[in-house]
């Protein structure tokens, strides 16, 4: 059973959330790509939180993201790092201190980084369609803010753009503190992320492997059912 959104305080902030299935039941976190919000993840959650191996499942909103941002909490901050503390303040606040982490494109660059900081928090790691941290060259030119408002933040845009331009080099260098078993979910060649990127990230983390749906960039939307025909199973063990 799903609920609707709601709220948790973190880092000075207020984070708005989802959550679906039994409070005792395993807990597996979700985190959206940049400019989404946790709804999105809401057909491969209630699968999980109802499927063959029952989950307790959390989508909370990013900082400057969603139902975070319409609550007024736009910080200005937006670096990576603070988006994985205001995970791990999460996950504490709920009472959390194990569970298996899955993050889409942006969510998954937040996931590694909380798999360095935290190893012992993440049980089992998924990766969808997320870039190795190496500088973009050239790099993506400033975007052009689109007319109206915005479902989140225009100064995350800038800020996230950034940390994508020219990552700080200790991402990369940290992969080996990741303990957790890691499958890279990789979108193919439809995807505008360079699948070779994904190769590589593969290769700086310890445990991890990488499997293929040809769906380009959405995978868990795209292609929902092959998506989780490889992340059930995955997170099963």
């Amino acid at each position: 059973m799903d609920t609707g959104p709601r709220t948790v305080d973190v880092n000075g902030i207020t984070l708005a959330y989802r959550a679906w299935g039994a409070q005792d039941a395993p807990p597996v976190v979700l985190l959206h790509c940049r400019g989404a919000d946790g709804a999105d993840w809401t057909p491969i959650a209630r699968r999980l939180a109802d499927g063959p191996h029952p989950r307790r499942v959390y989508a909370p909103d990013l900082r400057g993201h969603g139902g975070s941002s319409r609550l007024g909490d736009r910080p200005g901050a937006y670096a990576h790092e603070a988006l994985r503390d205001d995970v791990l303040g999460f996950l504490g606040a709920l009472g959390v201190d194990r569970a298996d982490v899955v993050g889409h494109s942006l969510g998954g660059a937040v996931a590694y980084l909380l798999a360095q900081r935290a190893p012992g928090l993440v049980r089992r790691l998924v990766l969808e369609d997320v870039p190795a941290p190496v500088p973009l060259d050239p790099p993506r030119p400033p975007a052009e803010r689109p007319a109206g408002d915005l479902p989140y933040d225009w100064a995350m845009i800038r800020a996230t753009d950034a940390q994508r331009n020219a990552p700080d080099p200790a991402w990369g260098e940290h992969m080996h503190r990741i303990t957790a078993p890691t499958l890279l979910v990789a979108g193919g060649p439809r995807s505008f992320v360079p699948q070779r990127e994904i190769t590589f990230l593969a290769g700086l983390i310890p445990n991890a492997r990488v499997v293929t749906v040809d769906a380009g960039h959405l995978v868990h939307e795209a292609r929902p059912e092959e998506f989780l025909g490889v992340v059930e199973p995955f997170l099963a063990h």
